[in-house]
């Protein structure tokens, strides 16, 4: 696909890529890594996000359905709440920088992701399901860091970042259940906004940085 990149024009190769992300979103079995891997990204968004703010990390769970929990002690509540959703979009809009820059760069930050893959098992891993989980994942990146050229590296960072984002887009819906549970309770009851408002700002940042990407290109 790396050369199919440079017989396309730019705008037209973000398309196409925007809709294999599209099509994998919607299958199933294929779509499942991309959901763990947008599930760790928030949950690890908010982590750093504690820790940024004076607090720790308890633990991180990822779940077979692409759900996640971060177990977080101290910080700034409000910080740590809302950046879960707000995380996942800024890696995601990472994940596709990479993609778009030098092979050095792109290999640099596999291979960063990959450590940080690698401290969240040994730190803040306690169940089984997890560590599977995340094990797959870091085998992921250091497949990738070990043979990038073969992969073709910048394309599968910027499929990678655009189904991050689609999936950052779609997953603060779920709140809307009913059931005042997750981030967006969380900080309707800090701020009193309601909950719909906090889960279409999470919705709407993710579509603008999809808007933003495919204007620059």
């Amino acid at each position: 696909m790396s050369q199919i990149s440079n017989k396309l024009p730019k705008k037209s190769y973000f398309w196409l890529l925007l809709l294999a992300a599209i099509i994998i979103h919607q299958i199933p079995i294929i779509s499942v890594p991309f959901k763990w891997l947008e599930s760790y990204f928030h949950e690890i968004s908010h982590g750093l996000a504690a820790i940024a703010t004076g607090g720790s990390i308890v633990r991180i769970e990822l779940f077979d359905n692409g759900a996640g929990l971060c177990t977080t002690i101290g910080g700034v509540r409000f910080v740590v709440a809302f950046m879960g959703y707000a995380g996942a979009t800024l890696w995601g809009v990472l994940l596709y920088a990479l993609g778009s820059s030098s092979k050095k760069i792109a290999m640099l930050g596999n291979g960063l992701i990959s450590v940080l893959l690698a401290l969240t098992l040994l730190l803040w891993v306690q169940d089984l399901r997890t560590f599977i989980i995340i094990g797959s994942l870091v085998l992921l990146f250091v497949i990738k860091l070990k043979f990038g050229q073969l992969l073709a590296l910048p394309t599968i960072f910027r499929l990678t970042g655009l189904l991050v984002l689609l999936n950052s887009m779609y997953s603060p819906l779920y709140l809307l259940d009913g059931r005042s549970l997750g981030d967006g309770a969380t900080l309707a009851q800090i701020t009193l906004i309601p909950e719909l408002i906090w889960v279409l700002l999470w919705s709407v940042l993710a579509l603008a940085s999809l808007y933003t990407i495919g204007k620059k290109s």
